[in-house]
């Protein structure tokens, strides 16, 4: 494969849509809001833990939150 792949997300949109803070959602899944800002910038790719954490929190599929 040529190309890199870069993983894109929603989570900016879908935590609004839930009404969390960034500090709300990064306590709900065990993490710190710095790491919630740099998902949501597409400046880091979180574990496929953190990943899982995300959606439960989020209640969505894991291809709504995050996609090519």
């Amino acid at each position: 494969m040529d190309r890199e792949l870069i993983l894109l997300n929603n989570l900016k949109t879908l935590r609004k849509k839930k009404g969390f803070s960034q500090e709300e959602l990064a306590s709900l899944v065990g993490t710190t809001r710095q790491t919630i800002i740099a998902i949501e910038k597409g400046i880091f790719n979180p574990s496929a833990k953190l990943a899982l954490l995300l959606c439960v929190a989020l209640d969505c599929k894991f291809e709504d939150l995050f996609y090519f």
